[in-house]
């Protein structure tokens, strides 16, 4: 029995880069509240959504793999997310600036009772940046809507002086990992 393969995000990001995985796949955003446990330590966090919302989507449809993922950004044990507003995304990039963070991916693979989780860790250094470079960046608007307030794959990729371990692991998808995992869970369950 084949199964259907559903992606448990809305990102276009991560819808791209699955196509790289899995060429037939359907999208169905997990619509859940993200709000991290004190118990979870924060580099476990970005596993613990992703697991979250792949439950959330494999209670609807226990028959398919389901794909849960989730990005963060952590530096100095803080995690950051996705910028309020413009303000907050100055900040955050002032913080990253000139400095060494890791962007933790959590991928989650479920169906129907059965769950395989794992995350992937980069490290990201950026070059240091000035006022008007970060003011800058935030005029384009790409900044709102990502972890740490940039895009890697857009015209983030100015600020970054370099990466170590996987690249598309901080677009927002471990492809290759996430390749080999699918292979041996989908083997696994038939």
């Amino acid at each position: 029995m084949k199964r259907k393969i559903i992606l448990a995000s809305a990102s276009p990001r991560r819808k791209e880069l699955l196509q790289y995985v899995v060429p037939e796949f359907d999208t169905v955003p997990a619509d859940i509240d993200e709000t991290i446990p004190e118990n979870i330590a924060a580099e476990e966090s970005a596993e613990f959504l992703a697991v979250k919302k792949a439950s959330f989507i494999s209670a609807r449809y226990p028959d398919s793999i389901v794909i849960g993922s989730d990005t963060i950004v952590l530096i100095d044990g803080t995690v950051l997310g996705k910028p309020a507003d413009a303000k907050d995304a100055e900040q955050m990039l002032k913080r990253l600036s000139g400095r060494t963070h890791a962007v933790i991916t959590g991928v989650c693979l479920a169906c129907g009772e059965l769950r395989e989780s794992f995350s992937s860790k980069t490290l990201v250094k950026f070059y240091p940046l000035s006022t008007k470079e970060i003011k800058d960046y935030i005029a384009t608007g790409e900044p709102m809507d990502k972890a740490g307030a940039y895009g890697i794959q857009g015209k983030g990729c100015i600020l970054a002086e370099s990466v170590n371990g996987d690249f598309f692991n901080v677009v927002g998808l471990p492809a290759a990992a996430l390749k080999r995992r699918l292979e041996a869970f989908t083997a696994r369950i038939g």
